[in-house]
């Protein structure tokens, strides 16, 4: 082995160019001695010297040492396509060698690992990479993938001297093994653009470039008539410099139903009729397509409907647009059952639906709502659904703190609180768990990342989870966000006054009074950096001096934080309605438009505008003629393969009572209340405060409500609750043995009944109306009139009528 003062003297890399000649090489000095032409290997240098200068440039690119040459600017072309120099049509293949204008990383290169989905989550993007490729998901950190692609893994992946021979290019057309399989063609514009881009020099991005900054795509609302199936999208890319570009085949489509398929030059084909909304993304901008195939119908005629308000207008033009007509209305007793439930939770009484269709007023359905609308169910109710959200259950907060919290909550809705101020109750809350009941929201939630999820996720529809690994593959938020984002909720600390647990080996248990305290100062570390992050409002700018809490909440809940306004007007919708217009419903961004995005909009404005009103925002939607559709719908308006989409709300959704509700609805018809443990006699299902009031120790009710869904509140979201049907929920219906046991109890309402009167049809007609809310029909009347008669024993009859009301879809179904 030589010494080092035995090594001969290497000659130096002293400059290095871009050639603009045809062939696209690059020519370098190496010590004095020129090279020209070194892509093209037709140099006269010595070999020696041949072979360091190859040698150089590799080095050179790996330790990224060369300067790129300036570019010229580009120069604006309306409508003209990525690296064309000429309008195209949408079907028409993208000529990039005809193009003078030069490749650049940040915008073409970037495009070009979207389009190919290289930087998907299921690909490179993952964030443990493939095959030792590492990309940042979806393109969100350009620097990095430059590194990636031109310096990692000895720069293996570009070959500068021969471009269509770079590993890069030859896994991407399968010319070489790929797990990935093949992603573009040679003679693609993806193969064009990368070979482009090493040739003029590997040009590294440029992050004071042009952004986008919208997309324009058309048509951005369009509706196919068969035998038409597929229309072809045509994107405008508008950039921060003001220049445009047609970006139609480097975009990225993405449909939310899987019955169309989308090439990649944008031609959208529908398999079947339906109602789809295709995501359009370029770079960082994003666009939401509104497309529909529906059969031809030439003989529709719109009948004119009668809106009540602005939910109608929107709703209705949409299915006019559609042709399609929307259900009647409902008749009375279905709209009185269903504004109960709705409202309140419980069915109409027998007396209250009698009244209520014998009622000859055209103002009737108003006066109800108003006086459903003041009812103390319809607070219990709500408090009901946001203890869902907050998490409040017994093993974290203890019976004491659920049943305080539950209180706190019941009384707020029952004085219609606004919204806001509610909320932002919950996040300056502190001091002791007993005393202030709203600081049981961060006993429940007891690290910062939790309770920054739980917080964007309940407040404003955004679910940051995937965040916290990488940058949100669907969204807007970076890692770096996720973190600035839980730095706001470090401060927070607990003293456990007393923990009087019973489970020993269960660290999570706590019983007994907790102080809820926050620190004036406290920083997460960024699992990315390894750094403290700075506290910063999701989307927003930092917290100034003071109190972070007070801060969070006034910036929370502003009227100009449209996030929280939709997504409370999100979920009202949701709870009246039985489908989001937005679904999940607290899932808002713009890779999950909403169905209707003019009326969500709207419907947050009167949100804001009403001061936050609840019961104002409940009034308007059951006011409106969509609320009160029938849920019958006329089926000839259909195409045979279409399936119906049940947020056109043609008609009202229907959907299984909810497990409290179908508990209580049996309690009412039988007039004999559930058993919970730990509770009064009398209690209904929809006022109990928590989960499990006494653990491990369950009556029949806490059973039946386990059984059918009730959510164990482990999770903030509305997701926990099920109302999937089980083999264990049919023979709890069909032969429970506590339902039973209800039938058979001699002082339920059979026998009160049959202690007033021995009129069996007039027995029969309370039980339809108590069940149903409505009466039989004269063949229902008969048949159980008939049955009584065969019967030796009436009341056993009449108990198999009333277990058969009990198990009629419309008993556990809200139509």
């Amino acid at each position: 082995m030589l010494s080092s003062s035995d090594r001969p003297a290497l000659p130096m890399l002293t400059s290095i160019s871009n050639s603009p000649s045809a062939d696209r090489r690059v020519a370098f000095e190496v010590a004095g001695e020129a090279f020209p032409q070194l892509g093209s290997r037709q140099n006269g240098a010595s070999p020696r010297l041949a072979g360091l200068a190859v040698a150089c440039l590799l080095l050179v690119c790996f330790l990224g040492l060369a300067t790129p040459l300036p570019v010229a600017a580009e120069t604006p072309v309306a409508g003209a396509p990525v690296a064309t120099g000429e309008t195209i049509a949408a079907t028409a293949p993208l000529d990039v060698a005809a193009v003078g204008e030069t490749v650049t990383f940040e915008r073409d290169v970037m495009s070009v690992l979207s389009k190919a989905s290289c930087n998907a989550g299921t690909c490179h993007g993952n964030v443990n990479g493939k095959g030792g490729l590492f990309l940042s998901l979806r393109g969100q950190d350009p620097t990095d993938d430059y590194r990636q692609l031109v310096r990692a893994a000895a720069g293996r992946r570009i070959d500068p001297l021969e471009p269509s021979q770079s590993l890069l290019l030859l896994k991407a057309t399968a010319t070489v093994a790929h797990e990935g399989g093949k992603r573009f063609d040679r003679q693609s514009p993806e193969h064009e653009i990368l070979v482009r881009w090493i040739e003029e020099g590997l040009s590294p991005p440029d992050l004071t470039a042009p952004a986008v900054t919208h997309l324009e795509v058309t048509p951005a609302d369009e509706v196919l008539w068969q035998p038409r199936q597929e229309i072809g999208l045509r994107v405008n890319a508008v950039f921060s410099d003001g220049t445009r570009r047609d970006v139609t085949r480097l975009a990225v489509y993405e449909p939310s139903d899987p019955l169309v398929e989308v090439t990649r030059e944008g031609i959208v084909r529908f398999a079947q009729p339906g109602v789809v909304t295709v995501l359009v993304r370029y770079l960082d901008g994003q666009f939401p397509v509104r497309l529909a195939c529906r059969p031809t119908t030439d003989a529709f005629e719109w009948a004119e409907q009668d809106p009540e308000n602005f939910i109608d207008e929107q709703i209705f033009e949409r299915l006019r647009t559609l042709r399609v007509h929307p259900a009647p209305p409902a008749a009375d007793t279905v709209f009185l059952r269903r504004l109960s439930l709705d409202l309140l939770g419980v069915l109409p009484t027998a007396e209250e639906a009698r009244e209520f269709v014998a009622d000859p007023s055209p103002d009737k359905r108003r006066v109800w709502v108003d006086r459903f609308l003041m009812r103390p169910e319809f607070a219990s109710m709500w408090a009901l659904k946001w203890s869902d959200l907050v998490r409040n259950e017994e093993k974290t907060l203890d019976a004491t703190g659920v049943e305080r919290l539950h209180e706190w909550m019941r009384q707020r809705f029952a004085d219609d609180q606004p919204l806001d101020a509610f909320v932002r109750e919950l996040i300056v809350a502190r001091g002791s768990t007993y005393d202030h009941p709203p600081a049981n929201y961060w006993r429940a939630h007891r690290e910062p990342f939790v309770r920054a999820e739980t917080t964007a996720q309940v407040f404003l529809g955004v679910r940051l989870q995937c965040a916290k690994c990488h940058n949100h593959p669907f969204d807007r938020w970076s890692q770096d966000e996720y973190y600035e984002w839980a730095s706001l909720f470090e401060g927070i600390d607990y003293e456990i006054v007393a923990n009087e647990r019973r489970d020993r080996l269960d660290s999570h248990e706590f019983v007994g009074e907790q102080i809820v305290s926050v620190k004036p100062e406290g920083e997460v570390k960024n699992a990315r950096t390894g750094k403290p992050a700075p506290a910063r409002f999701l989307g927003g700018g930092p917290p100034g001096d003071g109190d972070r809490l007070e801060q969070l909440a006034a910036w929370l809940t502003s009227p100009g934080n449209r996030l929280f306004a939709t997504a409370q007007a999100n979920r009202i919708w949701y709870h009246l309605m039985g489908a989001g217009l937005v679904d999940p419903v607290d899932d808002l961004r713009p890779t999950n438009p909403a169905s209707h995005p003019a009326l969500l909009a709207r419907l947050a404005d009167e949100l804001v505008a009403s001061g936050f009103s609840l019961k104002h925002l409940v009034r308007t939607i059951v006011l409106s003629r969509t609320y009160q559709l029938a849920s019958e719908i006329d089926d000839s308006q259909w195409g045979e393969d279409e399936i119906y989409d049940q947020r056109l709300y043609a008609r009202a959704v229907v959907r299984r009572l909810p497990a409290e509700q179908l508990l209580d609805a049996q309690s009412q018809v039988l007039a004999l209340p559930a058993r919970f443990e730990g509770y009064a006699a009398g209690t209904r299902a929809g006022q109990l405060a928590g989960v499990e009031r006494v653990r491990r120790k369950l009556a029949d009710g806490d059973v039946f409500l386990r059984q059918f869904g009730k959510p164990e509140r482990l999770l903030a979201c509305e997701c926990e609750r099920s109302d999937a049907p089980t083999l264990g929920q049919a023979l709890s219906l069909v032969g429970g043995e506590s339902l039973n046991a209800r039938l058979r109890h001699p002082d339920n309402r059979i026998g009160q009944l049959l202690a007033q009167t021995s009129d069996h049809s007039e027995i029969i007609e309370t039980l339809f109306w108590t069940a149903l809310g409505r009466p039989p029909t004269d063949q229902e009347t008969s048949a159980a009139l008939e049955a009584i008669r065969l019967s030796d024993q009436p009341r056993a009859a009449l108990e198999d009528l009333t277990w058969a009301l009990l198990n009629a879809k419309e008993l556990i179904f809200r139509n």
